[in-house]
């Protein structure tokens, strides 16, 4: 995964995540969506065969790089959960 700024502010980045497809965008979406001070968060692909995710990530009151660390931390979390219950069946 290459993470490439395009735009940003106190309350706005704007990024792309190439090599990367609707399904962990979707699950970083969500994650950034729960994230306090996130007002707006969404993105797209272009080009469903080449194209390369942007995202636009909007906030109030809190720095987008913060939410986003919070949002990948909170992830990362539910990926260790995740393993632990399908260690146990």
């Amino acid at each position: 995964m290459e993470f490439n700024v395009k735009e940003e502010s106190k309350t706005k980045l704007v990024f792309e995540l190439k090599d990367e497809t609707h399904t962990f965008c979707n699950l970083l979406k969500r994650s950034l969506q729960e994230v306090k001070g996130v007002e707006t968060v969404s993105y797209k692909i272009d080009h469903p065969l080449i194209g390369v995710p942007t995202f636009i990530l909007e906030t109030k009151g809190t720095d987008p790089r913060k939410a986003l660390k919070e949002a990948l931390k909170s992830m990362k979390s539910q990926a260790k959960d995740f393993a632990k219950e399908v260690k146990s069946l």
